[in-house]
């Protein structure tokens, strides 16, 4: 992916924009500085980093492995 030619696309796409409750979602989305872990629970951020231990321990599976087991959801 160029990222310059994405970039310049959305400024041009931007500079078109006439939606104004789109406008004021994209400004929103500027101001919002606020990391996203700072917004979930303890029990969250505890299951990820169990799942962080896990990896660095070898304990995985295969993307493969997931899907086969959960496919009739997807």
């Amino acid at each position: 992916m160029d990222m310059k030619a994405e970039k310049l696309g959305l400024i041009q796409w931007l500079a078109q924009l006439t939606d104004e409750s789109m406008i004021v979602k994209i400004l929103a989305l500027r101001n919002d500085q606020e990391d996203w872990w700072d917004q979930i629970t303890a029990e969250e951020k505890a299951e990820i980093e169990e799942g962080l231990l896990q990896a660095d321990r070898g304990e995985v599976k295969s993307h493969s492995e997931i899907r086969k087991k959960y496919e009739r959801w997807l």
